[in-house]
Parts: C-alpha cells; sequence; structure tokens
C-alpha cells in the first residue's frame, strides 16, 4: 500500500527533468512576450498570475512534498506584504531590500508558528494553522497605527531597482516581478531535487520508515514550513508592490483557500502543476468576476469539473498529452 501510495504521489516521476525544463522556458517565453503588446491590463493579469504561481508553489512544499495541507498559508503571504509594505514607506526605496526583508519577516513568523504546529499531524495540524492564521489576521485587523486596519495600509511605491531605475512604470515592475519569480521557482526547484527534497518526501509517503532511520522528523517539518513561509512571504511583498495596498483580508482563512484551490487544479502530483493551475485560475477568476460577485461558488463547480475531468490536475493532462511531441 505503501508503495503504491509513493509511485502515485511522487513528483515529476513521469517527466523527464529536460521535457520539465522545456515546458517552464515555454511558459516564461509567453509572459516575456506580452509587454510587446503594450497593454497594462495584459502586464498586470501576468504579475497576477506569476505571483499566484509563486504563492501556490510555495504551499506545494507542504502538501505535494511532505503531506501537510494548511489552511493558514495565507498569513505569511500577507506578513511579507505587510513587512515588505512597511519598509518602503517608512525606511528605503530600494525595492529588493524591501522584499527579501519582508520574506525574511514572513519566515521567521512561519518559524514561530510552525514550532507549535509541526508537533501535531493530519486534521490536527490544519486546524492549528487556520487558528494562528487567523490570528495573524486579527492582529493585521485590529493593529491600525500599524497596518492602517480596515483602511488598508496604502500607498506602497514600488521602490527602485538598486537605487538607479525607478520601477514605478508597470512595463518595469514586470519584468522584475519575472525574473524574481523564475530564480524562486528555480530556487523551489532545486530544493525538491535535493537530497533534503527527497528526504521530506520520504516523510510524505512513511513518517514512521523516516523516523526508525533516525531522522528528527518534526525539525524537518519545522524547515520546511518555515520555507514555505519565506517564498509565500516573497510572493506578498510582490503584490503589495504591484496593488500599492494591503488589506487585512489577505491574511484570512479564504485568501489561503486560494493556493489549494490553485495546486488541485494544476495537480498535487506535478512540480508545475501550481503553476499551470495558477494560469487556469486566474483566467477563469477573472472571466467569472465580469459577471457575478459568486464567482467563488461558480468556480467551485468549475473546479468540480476539473477534478474530475483531468485526474491528476491540468498539468498532467498537458503532459500525457503532448510531452510526446517533445525531445526526451
Amino acid at each position: 500500500m505503501t508503495e503504491q501510495r509513493s509511485q502515485t504521489w511522487r513528483p515529476n516521476e513521469r517527466m523527464s527533468s529536460r521535457r520539465q525544463t522545456i515546458l517552464v522556458l515555454i511558459v516564461f517565453g509567453l509572459f516575456a512576450i506580452l509587454p510587446v503588446f503594450r497593454s497594462d491590463y495584459l502586464n498586470y493579469m501576468g504579475m497576477r498570475i506569476a505571483i499566484m504561481a509563486l504563492f501556490a508553489l510555495s504551499f506545494n512544499i507542504l502538501l505535494g512534498y511532505t503531506g501537510l495541507l494548511s489552511f493558514g498559508h495565507a498569513a505569511f503571504y500577507g506578513v511579507g506584504g505587510y513587512a515588505s509594505g512597511l519598509i518602503l514607506i517608512h525606511l528605503t526605496s530600494e525595492l529588493i531590500l524591501a522584499i527579501v526583508a519582508g520574506a525574511a519577516v514572513a519566515g521567521l513568523t512561519a518559524l514561530l508558528v510552525g514550532y507549535f504546529c509541526v508537533k501535531r499531524t493530519r486534521i490536527y495540524f490544519s486546524m492549528l494553522t487556520l487558528a494562528f492564521g487567523m490570528l495573524i489576521y486579527v492582529v493585521c485587523y485590529k493593529w491600525k497605527s500599524l497596518t492602517g486596519g480596515t483602511e488598508s495600509l496604502g500607498g506602497i511605491p514600488r521602490g527602485k531597482l538598486l537605487g538607479l531605475v525607478d520601477l514605478f512604470p508597470l512595463g518595469r515592475y514586470y519584468f522584475f516581478v519575472l525574473i524574481v519569480t523564475a530564480l524562486a521557482i528555480y530556487v523551489i526547484y532545486r530544493i525538491t531535487k535535493s537530497p533534503f527534497g527527497l528526504l521530506i518526501q520520504g516523510i510524505r509517503d512513511n513518517e514512521n520508515r523516516i523516523r526508525f532511520a533516525g531522522v528528527m522528523v518534526k525539525r524537518y517539518r519545522l524547515y520546511v514550513f518555515t520555507i514555505a513561509g519565506f517564498f509565500s512571504g516573497l510572493a506578498g511583498g510582490l503584490y503589495a508592490s504591484l496593488e500599492s495596498t494591503m488589506f487585512p483580508s489577505i491574511c484570512d482563512w479564504q485568501s489561503s483557500a486560494e493556493p489549494i484551490m490553485v495546486t488541485l487544479v494544476g495537480g498535487v502530483e506535478s512540480f508545475m502543476g501550481p503553476i499551470v493551475g495558477s494560469v487556469v485560475f486566474i483566467l477563469i477568476k477573472e472571466l467569472i468576476v465580469r459577471f457575478t460577485q459568486q464567482w467563488l461558488l461558480v468556480f467551485g463547480i468549475i473546479l468540480i469539473i476539473l477534478l474530475i475531468g483531468f485526474r491528476g490536475g491540468v498539468s498532467r493532462f498537458i503532459e500525457r498529452r503532448f510531452s510526446s511531441n517533445l525531445p526526451s
């Protein structure tokens, strides 16, 4: 049973590294040519998809690679966004410094929260992450002198690159987001392919066997939780400068549902799943909200159809359908 589950869940086992690299290059190549159309709307949509992809990938480190389902992952996204925004407003206009510092704050927050959460497993872990996520939401909601509360933290600048290049123009910020996202995704990929990545997959597949081998399972879960929080905060920092504002609702449980839906649609089994899922999620959401405010209800129906019709996710369907046409 354990061997069968391992074969079902192991990411990327059906796709060669070369084919996966080709697909990634195709995706980022398509994003790279969007500015050619000189449309701020297309640039904005491209950045939303890229940021969501990074957010969902950080979540999938927990779910897809370690088997931990978090219901409070958006809290670290919000912490990174608020920290980055406050640094840009009060301390420096250097965007790289601000978003890295914001991600570090999110990572430290995840380290603190994870210390309590990783002591539990399964539904108890999930409910603890939900509780801490709502706690962070309440802090952002009530601490008006720092976060602005319901009036939001507004006026977040996009800052400058190395103190020279003003990133306020949407086209310039688009390439900045694309490069940062691509580098972050590459780092996450290397983590999942490293001995550390193989170890956390072992924890997911057979925790008792890994524990009997002398590995401190809780410690490695804490490491993964902190890494996921860091990259979630990095995505939050990019989002804060894109929207120039942060609301407490970004940290709540509904926002935490988004990376879950994105990952399920794209495919938990595949590293490309959250990336493909983010494209599907953002485009469908953008289309639905033009016709109704009850987009979650409509998207829920579409989600059910996608999960039933595309077993393993949309990325797995694309892999089975088109990978045979790519060079091996």
